[in-house]
C-alpha cells in the first residue's frame, strides 16, 4: 500500500491519515483520474471544475491533488513529486495558496464576495491559487450569482474547484462554465481491498469477514467504511472480529433477515411481521434489518432470472452475498416470486412505522 499520512501526526483520523495524495492512490474513480492527469501532463488546466457524486466517493480528495499537481515544483506526467517544497507544504497543510471554503456554513454572499476582492491578488507560495469550495449546491442564489461574475472571467492564475453530492441544485449558468466529472460510488470490493491495506498497514488484526460487512454497510462511502473501521480498531482489544462489527452495527448475522425473506417467499406474512417484531425487541438495529432484506429480496429477484440475471447483480449485493452466505439461502428458498412485492411492502411499511427506516435502493 502507499497510501501515505497529509502529515505526520499519528493521532490524525483514519480517513485523514490514509487520504489518497495521488491519482494513483484514488479508489474506485478511474475514469475520473486518468482523464485529470492527462489534462496536467498536457498543461491543459481548466479555470473551473465541477466535482459530482455520493459522499465519501473522493471528491475533495481529488480537488486537493489537483492543487498539489499544479503547484508542485518538479510535477512529472500529470503527478506531484510529493517531495519539493510546495508538495511538503501542502501535505502539511500550510499551503497559503489552497483556500477551502464549505459552502454549507459559509453560504452568504458576503463569503464570495471576499473571494472576489482577494482573487486577483497573485500567489504567495505557488504557481497557482486554488479555491475548493464543498458541498456548492448550499450557496444561496444571491451567492450563486455574485459568484458567477468571477467564474465567467477568472484571473488565469486561479483554479476553482466545486464539490457537489447535488449537482441539480446548482445553478446552470454555473454548471456551463466548469468541467464536469461524475463520482461514481465505490463498490465494495475495493473498499474492502483499501481496509485490508490500511489494517495491514496499522498492524491491527482484523477478521477478513469482519472487514467485508464493514465494506459492504459502507453504501459506497470509504470515509464512512473507514470511519467505522477506526472506531472498531479504538474499541477492540484481540483484534476486529465478525461478531464486534454485527454487534457495533446492530446486526444477528444476518439471521432475522435471512428468516424475514424465507417468511415472504413461502407467502406468509404474519410470520415475516412477527420476526420484525422479535428483532425490534431484541434491540438488532430495524433500519439494519430493512437493508438487508431488501438487498436478499433483489438478489433472489435476480437469482429467478436465472444465471445472466445473478452476473448482473449489483456490485454491493453480489458481495454481500458471496461474503455472509445469503446466497445460498437465496437459491434454497427462491421459490415463486407472485405478490411478493405486496407482501414486501406490508413488512417495510412496519418497519417505517417501528424506525422510519427508508433505502434508496427499496424494490
Amino acid at each position: 500500500m502507499t497510501g501515505q499520512a497529509i502529515t505526520e501526526s499519528a493521532a490524525q483520523v483514519f480517513y485523514r491519515k490514509w487520504r489518497p495524495a495521488s491519482f494513483n492512490e484514488l479508489v474506485g474513480q478511474d475514469h475520473v483520474s486518468s482523464t485529470l492527469r492527462q489534462s496536467l501532463k498536457q498543461g491543459r488546466v481548466s479555470h473551473s471544475y465541477l466535482f459530482c457524486g455520493p459522499r465519501g466517493s473522493g471528491k475533495t480528495t481529488t480537488a486537493r491533488i489537483i492543487a498539489k499537481a499544479v503547484n508542485c515544483i518538479n510535477s512529472k506526467d500529470g503527478d506531484a513529486c510529493d517531495s519539493c517544497e510546495n508538495c511538503k507544504s501542502i501535505n502539511g497543510g500550510q499551503f497559503m495558496d489552497i483556500i477551502e471554503l464549505d459552502a454549507a456554513s459559509n453560504r452568504g454572499i458576503d463569503e464570495i464576495r471576499d473571494i472576489r476582492e482577494k482573487v486577483n491578488f497573485a500567489p504567495a507560495q505557488g504557481q497557482r491559487k486554488v479555491y475548493i469550495i464543498d458541498e456548492a449546491h448550499m450557496l444561496t442564489d444571491a451567492a450563486s450569482n455574485a459568484f458567477l461574475k468571477t467564474l465567467e472571467e477568472p484571473p488565469p492564475h486561479v483554479i476553482f474547484v466545486l464539490c457537489t453530492t447535488e449537482a441539480n441544485r446548482i445553478l446552470p449558468t454555473i454548471v456551463s462554465r466548469c468541467q464536469r466529472f461524475d463520482f461514481r460510488r465505490i463498490g465494495s470490493e475495493l473498499i474492502y481491498g483499501r481496509l485490508t491495506d490500511i489494517t495491514n498497514a496499522e498492524s491491527v488484526n482484523a477478521d477478513p469477514e469482519a472487514i467485508r460487512l464493514v465494506a459492504s454497510h459502507s453504501a459506497g462511502s470509504l470515509r464512512d467504511a473507514e470511519n467505522l473501521l477506526e472506531q472498531l480498531v479504538i474499541s477492540s482489544t484481540n483484534g476486529v472480529t465478525l461478531k464486534q462489527v454485527e454487534e457495533l452495527l446492530g446486526l444477528d448475522n444476518g439471521e432475522t433477515s435471512l428468516e424475514l425473506v424465507k417468511y415472504l417467499l413461502m407467502g406468509n406474512t404474519s410470520a415475516a411481521l412477527s420476526a420484525v417484531n422479535r428483532a425490534a425487541w431484541s434491540g438488532t438495529d430495524l433500519k439494519q434489518i430493512h437493508k438487508q432484506s431488501t438487498e436478499l429480496l433483489r438478489a433472489v429477484m435476480h437469482l429467478q432470472w436465472g444465471s445472466e440475471g445473478v452476473m448482473n447483480l449489483p456490485d454491493d449485493v453480489n458481495f454481500a452475498t458471496q461474503g455472509t452466505g445469503w446466497r445460498s439461502a437465496c437459491l434454497a428458498n427462491c421459490q415463486e416470486l407472485k405478490d411478493l412485492g405486496q407482501r414486501s411492502h406490508t413488512v417495510r411499511r412496519s418497519i417505517h412505522t417501528a424506525t422510519g427506516a427508508s433505502s434508496s435502493r427499496d424494490l
